[in-house]
């Protein structure tokens, strides 16, 4: 909730006037018509821009001088125009004739939300996440109005076409985040930890991803961090009822942030569903650096740091009423550095990077009296290198290497893994004529702690139907090692399984786009647990029995998602809806049944209005989802029971004004503004005969906040 504010701080920089000069022009094909996502750039720099739905271009540099423009696109010829940086300032136009062997305009999509990525189809950019009401400015929210998704609210993460919020991988520059999410209590959900301003863009996938990536049955969340865009310096300040942050960011290259939170006032005006003996309190603090390394390589640097205490009474589901207290200490470290360098006249492009995470949770229970204590640490290299061949056929390969070390202290007992994780892959992208391509790669994994290797084929093909349209599938292998807390007590177990099959059909023209997709996914050699005497709902519980990988499962549906940001003058209006049939036999089912975190339909409703001269912008957001299952102890059939349906009407507004010619925002958001009694789920007592049910923490919220940037 208080990154909402985050919002601001990137409203403010889409008013700002740029400090450098523009280069503005149209890309068009050779009979006139405008060429969408279109590279434009400087040749030998890494100045440039991409066009948009109609072709237009604005090239922002500080260079000057005499210089070579560039244009070109999957499909065309490129094409270079001489000018004089600072004397040419007529507008540009460049045609691109048709390659003969090229595809046209089509790119392997199936699977693929892209965002900010301006050469496939755009879905999302982090405005749309900052500006989406009920997102609260958090990725992993507003990700969960994408189709395929699933609306669980007493857990983070994403749940995608059936699966776990463990079977999605976050990643930022090609690098795992080892704890994506700031620490949770049960039953309480947490925002992620990551302002979506410091990414260009996000690319969310459904399933059916790249080879480049692993250790993730069904999703993947691609963040890339934004490169260097300005040499201006700025200073931004952000307050509301739950958080302080000051942000300064000098010459574009540097920036830090510090913030500090404190819930207690926003929960004294704001009832909650729990009783909290000290409200989340937090400091985070982060350091950025991104610097261009001559005209061919660029460097960037990424450090955070958080530090979190919260106490609270939890219910102890055994008599109405009893409660039990638990109280948690996090700190979080987290630092990702990449380099990238183009060499043999564009042609090879290496990357490289380096990660390593460091978090420690301390839970003391009914006051100290028992700890459940957990540690981790990541260290993680990572190198790809890209050769582009004539035609647009492109090849990577790449590898990384992982050390992880998990330390669970259970009361008097102490749990430790450690595993040494590789992985190659190599991939290649080929383009067999205008209208077809195909996309086939290959990875390799060990995992040390189960002394286990695979090698995962994946597959990938596009065929363009006409100008604006087209058509995908994808086929692939997905294995993930085993969750560590069947590994604490089995390390001979195998990797679990997943095969992806996707149909995908794709439309885009004119700020209008339509996507459907059909997919298949089924999963094998999941962890089974054996010899228990009936089930345990409880999800926080401890693996007690002997496990094995005879576990398998499906998930199979439909998606559909279509935007229109052309027909309501500065509208944009999403529809996504998602049907799913899943079932699974793993962990500790009796039997093969649809998991509780599995809705069959889920659908939301977007819409958002700029109204340019008193500068404000409108966002109303509806979620619905049908009712997922639960287990309940009377009933005859295993998990056949049934929540009643979710619903949520979220609404946010903010306004932009000047003081001094400093940028101020005023926001203001309200949460489930009907104050629908959703429920996620019911808990148990041991005996079966005591229910209770799981609630958000507030029915409904009303969120306020300002933002000054101090800068001209």
């Amino acid at each position: 909730m208080k990154a909402l504010l985050l919002s601001a701080a990137l409203l403010t920089a889409t008013f700002a006037q740029a400090q450098t000069q523009q280069l503005r022009g149209l890309v068009t094909d050779k009979n006139g018509e405008p060429i969408p996502g279109a590279n434009v750039y400087l040749k030998d720099n890494y100045e440039g821009t991409s066009t948009d739905s109609v072709g237009r271009f604005v090239l922002r540099t500080q260079l000057s001088g005499a210089h070579v423009l560039v244009a070109s696109s999957v499909g065309y010829t490129s094409q270079e125009r001489r000018l004089v940086l600072g004397a040419d300032t007529t507008q540009l136009r460049l045609a691109l004739p048709d390659a003969a062997n090229v595809l046209g305009g089509v790119v392997i999509s199936a699977g693929m939300f892209e965002a900010g990525d301006e050469k496939r189809m755009t879905a999302l950019k982090p405005l749309d996440i900052l500006t989406t009401a009920g997102g609260q400015g958090d990725i992993t929210a507003v990700m969960q109005n994408l189709p395929g998704t699933a609306r669980v609210g007493e857990q983070e993460g994403l749940f995608v076409r059936g699966g776990s919020a463990s079977e999605t991988s976050t990643l930022i520059d090609g690098m795992i985040v080892q704890n994506p999410f700031y620490s949770s209590i049960p039953d309480v959900a947490q925002r992620g930890r990551f302002n979506p301003a410091m990414f260009k863009g996000t690319a969310f996938s459904t399933g059916g991803y790249s080879a480049q990536y692993g250790q993730a049955l069904s999703s993947v969340l691609l963040l890339d961090t934004q490169d260097k865009q300005s040499d201006a310096n700025k200073l931004t300040l952000d307050v509301n009822p739950a958080n302080a942050a000051v942000e300064y960011t000098h010459r574009g290259s540097v920036a830090g942030r510090l913030s500090y939170t404190n819930m207690a006032p926003y929960f004294g005006v704001m009832r909650q569903t729990r009783s909290w003996r000290k409200a989340p309190e937090g400091l985070d603090g982060s350091v950025t650096v991104r610097e261009k390394l001559g005209a061919n390589s660029s460097l960037k640097l990424y450090a955070m740091t958080s530090h979190s205490a919260s106490d609270i009474n939890l219910p102890s589901y055994e008599l109405a009423g009893t409660t039990y207290n638990l109280q948690l200490r996090n700190h979080n470290y987290f630092t990702t550095n990449s380099y990238q360098h183009a060499f043999g006249e564009g042609k090879w492009e290496l990357k490289a990077g380096l990660s390593f995470s460091l978090n420690n949770d301390y839970v003391n229970i009914a006051d100290g009296a028992k700890s459940l204590d957990r540690y981790d640490r990541r260290l993680q290299y990572r190198a790809t290198l890209t050769r582009f061949l004539p035609g647009n056929h492109t090849l990577l390969v790449g590898a990384e290497m992982h050390h992880i070390r998990l330390t669970n202290e259970l009361f008097d007992a102490s749990y430790v893994m450690n595993d040494a994780y590789r992985a190659a892959f190599a991939e290649g992208e080929f383009h067999l004529g205008l209208k077809l391509a195909a996309r086939v790669g290959a990875r390799a994994e060990q995992a040390h702690v189960i002394g286990r290797s695979n090698v995962a084929p994946r597959f990938s093909l596009a065929y363009q139907l006409s100008a604006t349209s087209q058509l995908s599938v994808a086929a692939g292998q997905f294995y993930q090692t085993p969750d560590k807390n069947y590994l604490y007590r089995n390390q001979q177990l195998n990797f679990e399984q997943a095969n992806h099959f996707i149909l995908n059909y794709q439309y885009m023209h004119n700020e209008r786009t339509f996507r459907a997709e059909a997919y298949y996914k089924q999963y094998d050699q999941l962890v089974r647990e054996k010899g228990l005497v009936g089930f345990d709902p409880d999800p926080y519980r401890q693996v007690t029995g002997n496990t094995d990988n005879s576990g398998k499962g499906y998930a199979r549906g439909l998606d559909f998602f279509f935007r229109d940001q052309k027909s309501i003058k500065r509208g944009d209006f999403w529809v996504s809806y998602s049907l799913l049939d899943t079932k699974r036999l793993a962990g500790n089912f009796l039997a093969l049944a649809t998991p509780t975190y599995a809705s069959k339909h889920n659908l939301s409703l977007v819409y958002k209005h700029f109204l340019p001269k008193p500068g404000i912008s409108l966002s109303g957001t509806y979620r619905y989802a049908s009712g997922r299952s639960y287990y309940a102890a009377e009933s005859a059939t295993f998990l056949g029971d049934e929540l009643r349906d979710y619903h949520n009407l979220s609404l946010s507004v903010s306004k932009l004004f000047f003081i001094k010619r400093n940028y101020v925002v005023l926001y203001s958001s309200v949460d489930n503004v009907l104050g629908t009694r959703n429920v996620y789920g019911y808990r148990y007592s041991s005996d079966g005969t005591q229910r209770t049910a799981v609630q958000p923490p507030a029915y409904r919220t009303v969120f306020v906040g300002v933002s000054v940037s101090l800068s001209k």
